[in-house]
């Protein structure tokens, strides 16, 4: 195998699509157990971790975000694509659009946000977040998905709220006037974990309603839903063409980031 790549699964991506060789596995962190699937997929190592759990029963606010990047930094993984659901902010990016972001506004409150508590060899660190994703994944993403018939949406500010309840109007103009593209729960602290411990990192995230006000409709969770099973296998092919179209030489420097965690230092 050349090198591994992860999948997390967000909202409505629950299953490995076209991994061949699955095997489930458990790995135990400094902060808590994690199970994922483990298998092949063009000559990689690919691992799918769905995010909410099994049967979607975590909520955004209780995820394990640490416990999760560090499991797969533990097996070796050097790539992460992540899916998430998110409403949007603007009327110009549609219900049914895919947009790569590249920067993000963090409104979450009580989850832990980084791997660095001071508390360890590394000390007091401060990480540079000037480009908080990898543009290499996200030109590999753009390239694979140059024939899909979603529209992809090469740019994009992620506004992360803390959840689990959806936005009120009066938030949704608040995160418009500072700049976001989009609104979900769950890319921070993923994003900034994957980024202290050197990992390349990108998200997908797709439009499936206009946020609130934006929308005349009440929002519901089963909106969602409904919206990611409609175009579940575009966004599956998606993602495992992109897969497929990592080279082995990295041209970012996600992994050279000051201040990365040095995962091995920390092994039990």
């Amino acid at each position: 195998m050349s090198f591994k790549v992860a999948v997390i699964g967000g909202t409505g991506v629950y299953d490995p699509y076209l991994i061949e060789n699955t095997v489930e596995k458990e790995v135990i962190t400094p902060f808590g157990e994690v199970s994922f699937l483990k298998g092949e997929y063009v000559n990689r190592e690919v691992y799918f971790l769905p995010r909410h759990g099994k049967g979607h029963s975590v909520p955004p606010h209780k995820i394990n975000y640490r416990a999760n990047i560090w499991a797969l930094k533990e097996e070796g993984v050097s790539r992460i694509i992540s899916t998430a659901a998110v409403g949007s902010l603007n009327q110009e990016i549609e219900p049914g659009s895919a947009v790569l972001i590249d920067q993000f506004i963090d409104f979450t409150r009580q989850r832990p946000l980084t791997f660095f508590e001071g508390e360890n060899d590394e000390g007091v660190v401060h990480t540079d977040f000037t480009l908080p994703y990898c543009p290499q994944l996200k030109d590999i993403i753009l390239e694979a998905g140059a024939d899909t018939p979603v529209k992809l949406i090469d740019y994009g500010t992620y506004v992360c709220t803390e959840g689990p309840r959806f936005e009120t109007p009066a938030e949704i103009k608040m995160f418009k006037v500072l700049g976001g593209d989009v609104v979900g729960m769950t890319n921070v602290p993923e994003v900034v974990l994957a980024r202290e411990i050197g990992m390349c990192y990108s998200t997908i995230t797709y439009v499936t309603n206009y946020a609130a006000g934006i929308s005349k409709n009440i929002l519901s969770h089963e909106e969602v839903l409904e919206m990611m099973s409609e175009n579940i296998e575009i966004i599956r092919k998606l993602i495992m063409s992109s897969i497929a179209l990592i080279p082995d030489e990295k041209t970012c420097n996600c992994n050279e980031t000051p201040g990365r965690m040095q995962v091995e230092k920390h092994r039990k």
